[in-house]
């Protein structure tokens, strides 16, 4: 059996020790590919990234290194904004609930499976080297994207195979008129099934205390719609579902946003920063700005993943003694589409930065 991937006594930072050691290994690899895949990033993007080396001024007297440091990383996380506390690596556990194709059956053909899986994860975002210099025409000035670049490695809870690795960047993106959008946050992530997703949303301001967790529904959508409607109890319950892992009742495998939500129980959350992107976000015309996931044509034909939606939620967490510690929860959606049903593949992690 599975173990739990986020228990309800989880009230400070002690409680992912276990999660820590598990994946010490596949955070060292995480750090050394994600700081391998910012330097060849940096050097394919050459003086178009960083620019031509500077000469250092000259220290201005009376006025300590120190000072320009400090005023160095102060501008630096400015620049990232809403993003500047994602920088370093996130160790935790997390739970996945997929519905599959499942043709290849051994007992014949079925229309699919539901796989469910307990995870340990480690995510390590990285810094870019410096502003990426986007360049203007048709009187929209030059602008600066600031970020990390970041991998995502996934493995199962029980016997630590890989189950996901994911490289990508996360990006700050300044208001321009040309075109007429204000600041946005974009996540592009690559994963080796031969999916590459390019998510949008919007800043959203700093929250007061604890982040506040909708629903995260696994049930299955005719799409096109058809009356009557083909989803019903009935024709879910012609397939097995697969057993959770222990601490999972079955409302979990419903609702996995419930793990997130029974993983704070108790914890005095102080302040929240909260990352919302999505393949089709709100607020913004996707005939004028098109985002969107890309699949390799087996994909496409198989099982198409046609959207994906995902929160982060960065949460700074008092503890007892009034030190702090930062936690990150995360719920992502991706529609996987085949046999005309658009099914959620829902995965939700609880990590604290190390």
């Amino acid at each position: 059996m599975r173990r739990a991937t986020v228990g309800t006594h989880a009230t400070r930072r002690g409680f992912l020790a276990g999660a820590g050691a598990a994946a010490a290994g596949a955070g060292a690899a995480a750090a050394g590919a994600g700081a391998a895949a910012a330097g060849a990033g940096a050097a394919a993007a050459g003086t178009e990234l960083l620019g031509p080396p500077q000469a250092q001024p000259a220290q201005a007297k009376g006025r300590p290194a120190g000072i320009r440091g400090a005023a160095a990383e102060a501008k630096r996380l400015c620049d990232l904004g809403p993003l500047r506390e994602l920088g370093g690596t996130w160790v935790g556990r997390g739970f996945n609930v997929i519905s599959l194709p499942d043709f290849d059956n051994l007992a014949g053909p079925q229309p699919f499976r539901v796989k469910v899986d307990a995870t340990i994860e480690t995510l390590a975002f990285t810094p870019i080297g410096g502003p990426v210099p986007n360049r203007g025409s048709n009187g929209q000035k030059d602008i600066k994207l600031h970020g990390f670049s970041y991998l995502q490695r996934i493995s199962n809870a029980l016997d630590s195979s890989a189950m996901h690795i994911e490289p990508g960047f996360w990006l700050r993106v300044p208001a321009t008129q040309v075109p007429l959008l204000g600041e946005t946050i974009v996540r592009q992530g690559s994963i080796p099934h031969g999916t590459s997703v390019m998510a949008i949303g919007q800043p959203i301001p700093l929250v007061k205390g604890g982040p506040k967790i909708g629903v995260a529904s696994t049930r299955p959508i005719a799409n096109p719609p058809r009356n009557p409607d083909p989803i019903t109890p009935a024709y879910l319950a012609r397939f097995p579902v697969a057993p959770p892992p222990p601490d999972f009742p079955q409302p979990f495998l419903d609702d996995p946003n419930l793990a997130l939500k029974a993983a704070i129980v108790g914890q005095n959350i102080v302040e929240t920063v909260v990352l919302d992107v999505s393949t089709s976000p709100r607020g913004i015309d996707q005939a004028l700005f098109p985002t969107g996931v890309l699949n390799i044509p087996f994909l496409t034909k198989n099982a198409n993943a046609t959207r994906m939606d995902a929160i982060f939620w960065i949460e700074k967490v008092q503890q007892d003694d009034g030190s702090h510690f930062f936690q990150l929860q995360y719920t992502q959606t991706v529609l996987l589409h085949f046999l005309d049903i658009d099914w959620p593949h829902i995965s939700v992690a609880t990590l604290v930065k190390q």
